[in-house]
């Protein structure tokens, strides 16, 4: 291939610039004409890019967020939009296209694959919920904001005897929850995954600690769960303990990325570039026991990835 292109799409990730910055050198050094699409699929159907060299990559390592903007697109999921994409790539020479996102940029270059646009897909979500990944990029920098702030809260719940009640992101996974609740040491963590129930899982944990004289508590609550702030008030209420719900929000996705996510990305960005320098798309780069492999886009979106139980029940076995 000659001429590639490579877009950002959906939530953020820290790591997606390192990721970027793989796929332009990698291809500079190839040889290719790399094009930056800026705001996703959006640019695609637009011609929202330009190109890019070695130089337009410099510093970017060690940004959060990505240079190459990000955006939902719902007209790009219609045959107008796709039919518009495709269009631009014929019209600009594009003979490839990096996609990096998460399930539903996958989807998005899945369906450019079917129409003749080879595309290879890099995971970027901090919530590592793609299947056919055991890591995906973003996720150790959000644990680590996490427990940062996590951190700050606890000195204050310590201070005045509080519960503090924390939702955290992650969409419809615990990822999040479960590995950054285990880093701060929370009495309960709360996951999509597996059920719960509150009078026991947190009420009588509660009660539990509080025998053998702990004063405050740290409850993690994933984002799939929601209601902290309803939590809070009940346990205030049953318990008598003054408690606050925080919600975390998007300072999760910001943030200088940590050396996993910097090394993740570019490998998997390079990754990317030798797959579309074959002639090869309609694949998924993933890590798998270290490894960075790479699988038929339907079968990776065909995949199912389960939570961690025994992690689960050490997570609380070590937190009473």
């Amino acid at each position: 291939m000659r001429t590639i292109g490579v877009l950002t799409s959906g939530g953020d990730a820290p790591g997606m610039n390192a990721a970027v910055r793989a796929v332009v050198r990698s291809g500079c050094e190839k040889g290719m004409r790399v094009m930056g699409i800026r705001r996703g699929y959006n640019g695609l159907m637009y011609g929202d890019m330009y190109e890019m060299n070695l130089r337009s990559v410099s510093n970017i390592i060690n940004r959060g967020g990505t240079i190459l903007y990000s955006a939902r697109s719902p007209e790009f999921k219609t045959e107008e939009g796709m039919q518009k994409a495709i269009n631009v790539c014929r019209e600009v020479g594009l003979e490839g296209v990096v996609v990096i996102g998460g399930d539903g940029s996958f989807r998005g270059a899945r369906d450019l694959s079917l129409r003749g646009i080879p595309c290879v897909g890099i995971p970027g979500t901090i919530d590592n919920d793609i299947a056919c990944c055991d890591y995906t990029i973003g996720f150790d920098t959000s644990m680590n904001t996490v427990m940062q702030m996590v951190d700050r809260l606890r000195d204050t719940t310590e201070s005045h005897d509080r519960c503090s009640v924390v939702e955290v992101m992650g969409r419809r996974a615990g990822y999040i929850a479960l590995n950054a609740g285990i880093a701060c040491g929370a009495t309960t963590i709360l996951i999509p995954e597996i059920e719960f129930d509150f009078e026991r899982d947190v009420i009588e944990r509660m009660k539990r600690t509080q025998k053998t004289g702990k004063r405050h508590f740290i409850i993690i609550v994933a984002e799939g769960i929601g209601g902290v702030s309803e939590m809070a008030k009940k346990i205030e209420e049953v318990t008598g303990i003054e408690s606050r719900a925080t919600i975390l929000g998007h300072v999760q996705r910001g943030g200088s990325p940590t050396v996993r996510d910097r090394v993740t990305g570019s490998l998997m960005g390079c990754k990317a570039v030798e797959l579309l320098e074959k002639g090869i798309g309609n694949r998924v780069v993933a890590t798998r026991k270290e490894d960075i492999v790479d699988y038929d886009i339907f079968e990776a979106l065909n995949m199912t990835k389960h939570i961690d139980e025994g992690l689960y029940r050490l997570a609380h076995e070590i937190s009473i």
